[in-house]
């Protein structure tokens, strides 16, 4: 009996064991399945990972080259902004120049001043006009970002300078050769052939005070002689109506030479606008012209002009002064733009006219410069009279009387019987 439990209890251990090797076995073939899916998660896990930090990077990818853009797009637009400075602020003076003259006004009061200070002085107010957003913002900003904006602002300047300078060096040659038709026609690549050596410029660039029909003149100047020396102590014939001045009265044409008009004409106007200056400019307004023509007939937007750009709708003293210096180069045989050209000082020149405008001796005189100012404001930019008329003016005229009449005229109908 006991031999046959024993028997029993083997063969239940022999179940036993044969069942526990079953399920190791089934253990044993349920492993390789579970391994791959672990494998698997893992894998998925490290790919969301690495999904995640691409996003992230992108992200900051995306932020750096919109920050980049947005950088890029305002050194773009300094630039722009900076055009307008040579031409209707300061030809020579830095903006640090003029930002300092402010700044030591405020801190020292009741403290007598210089012309050159002056200068900068008027400098600085038409550059905040001009700019109007420079104080503000350039108050707002980190240093190296101030810096960074002068030198935007710098780069803009310049570049329209020699924008303007090339321009005319092809446009006076043209001019002379139309107006004047010399032998030898002024080369508009070659300025070599410009300046004293060529009979028109010379004469155009003679000092007023000086005949150059006269041989002894011509060469005088030419070989830089005693009392032939051409300094910017001399307006040059190219100043004065019909290229002659009167040595009685020398303001008399002054800064109504015809080739000053053109080049003002072409670089703030346009090119094609310098082929009128014989008229008094009352017939157009340039401007308002320019300002209602979005769209020519064919559809294609009209390019606006330097003048509407930057927002000049008269003519200034420093920008006349501008123009003048410009044609000077043009005329003259040196081929970089540079201060000085031998004896004659660009940046004394600028300041000479500035001052006869700025700083007019008496009420008479300061009268005849606004009246040459309004001049020009009409020669260049058409300038009508319309903004001149009082109320009283415009109550007398015709469509104004006849409306009161037509009220009288209703006003009685209706009081009577």
């Amino acid at each position: 009996m006991s031999h046959v439990e024993g028997q029993q209890d083997e063969d239940d251990t022999s179940y036993i064991d044969g069942e526990g090797s079953t399920s190791h076995a089934e253990n044993q073939q349920d492993q390789p399945n579970t391994q791959p899916q672990q494998s698997q998660a893992v894998a998925a896990h490290v790919q969301a990972l690495q999904r995640r930090k691409i996003a992230q990077l992108e992200e900051k990818l995306e932020a750096l080259e919109s920050g980049r853009a947005v950088k890029q797009r305002q050194t773009i637009w300094y630039v722009a902004k900076g055009r307008a400075i040579r031409r209707v602020v300061a030809l020579f003076d830095s903006i640090e120049d003029l930002v300092a003259e402010n700044d030591r006004r405020y801190e020292i009061e009741d403290q007598e001043t210089t012309i050159e200070q002056d200068q900068l002085q008027i400098g600085y107010t038409t550059l905040a006009k001009t700019l109007p957003w420079f104080y503000k913002k350039g108050s707002e900003m980190e240093y190296e970002e101030y810096m960074h904006m002068l030198k935007m602002l710098r780069q803009g300047a310049d570049g329209a300078r020699g924008d303007d300078t090339s321009k005319l060096k092809t446009l006076v040659s043209e001019w002379i050769n139309r107006e004047f038709k010399p032998d030898s026609p002024v080369d508009h690549d070659d300025k070599h052939s410009r300046g004293f050596t060529h009979d028109v410029c010379g004469r155009l660039l003679c000092p007023a005070e000086l005949d150059w029909n006269n041989p002894e003149v011509r060469a005088g100047i030419r070989n830089r002689s005693d009392g032939y020396i051409v300094t910017d102590l001399s307006f040059p014939t190219y100043l004065y109506d019909k290229y002659t001045s009167n040595p009685d009265d020398l303001e008399e044409g002054l800064f109504k030479g015809k080739i000053l008009i053109q080049a003002y004409k072409a670089v703030f106007t346009s090119p094609s606008s310098a082929k009128d200056v014989e008229g008094d400019g009352d017939g157009t307004d340039v401007i308002s012209n320019n300002r209602r023509a979005k769209k020519s007939l064919s559809g294609i937007k009209v390019k606006k002009h330097i003048a509407q750009i930057i927002h000049l709708e008269k003519v200034t003293p420093r920008s006349l002064a501008y123009i003048t210096c410009q044609v000077r180069f043009a005329l003259s045989s040196i081929t970089s733009w540079r201060s000085m050209d031998g004896d004659f000082d660009y940046q004394q020149f600028w300041r000479t006219i500035v001052d006869f405008f700025e700083r007019a001796p008496g009420r008479e005189a300061q009268r005849r410069v606004e009246k040459l100012l309004e001049w020009w404001t009409r020669k260049v930019f058409g300038r009508n009279r319309r903004g001149e008329l009082s109320d009283v003016m415009k109550a007398n005229m015709s469509v104004n009387a006849l409306a009161r009449q037509r009220a009288q005229r209703d006003d009685t109908a209706f009081d009577s019987p």
